[in-house]
């Protein structure tokens, strides 16, 4: 009775190692850089599973093709194990533009943009106050706050150059300039209103005291 309660255990041990793969392990293959259909079919061959967890954008790589893997190339796994990867997006990622358009400096606003992930042209000089952010031109055209912008594109920030435009100037009006109508030479004057001018009392006849 005790052999054969021996042997149950035994068999039990040994069928519960053979069902886990107990002491098995796989060698995590190396698909960084590859297409994800590649990816698939080298990590099935392995005995792996695959699953897309995270995109990204590098420019100079194709769409579709693996940016990194977890757990990385060269970890041993048992079989089965899913190895997560991070494949790259076939569309440029954009950024929406903060409001900063007559609303910041030129510094406030490039240290704004720069911390976003924004690509920052020479910044284009108008009149204006100066330092002051007139406007935000992409590809030659003006951008708005919340325009969602490509990180492959340039911002081009227009910035006030400190003088003012010709445009904005004023007539300056003399202000001693006289009321001459130099059209014909005439000179505005005043009418002397009869009964208005200020006399000297006469003395009459009958005051006089003869001497």
């Amino acid at each position: 009775m005790a052999t054969v309660v021996v042997a149950l255990c035994l068999g039990v041990k040994f069928g519960l190692d053979v069902y886990t793969h107990h002491g098995q392990s796989i060698p995590i293959p190396n698909v960084k850089h590859k297409l994800f259909s590649d990816a698939e079919r080298i990590l099935d061959d392995a005995g792996l599973k695959i699953v897309v967890s995270d995109t990204g954008y590098v420019k100079n790589l194709p769409p579709d093709c693996i940016l990194g893997q977890t757990p990385g190339p060269g970890e041993r796994v048992k079989e089965g194990h899913v190895i997560y990867v991070t494949v790259n997006s076939p569309h440029t990622p954009t950024i929406t533009l903060p409001d900063v358009i007559d609303n910041s400096s030129l510094r406030e606003a490039m240290a704004k943009l720069t911390s976003m992930g924004f690509k920052l042209g020479m910044p284009q000089y108008i009149s204006g106050e100066k330092d002051w952010v007139y406007g935000i031109l992409v590809r030659g055209h003006h951008v708005m706050a919340g325009d969602r912008i490509s990180v492959d594109d340039k911002l081009i920030i227009q910035v006030g150059n400190g003088k003012r435009d010709a445009a904005d100037s004023v007539d300056y009006v003399d202000p001693t300039s006289s009321d001459v109508d130099e059209s014909n030479g005439d000179v505005d004057g005043f009418e002397v209103v009869p009964g208005s001018e200020t006399t000297e009392p006469e003395h009459s006849e009958s005051n006089k005291t003869t001497p």
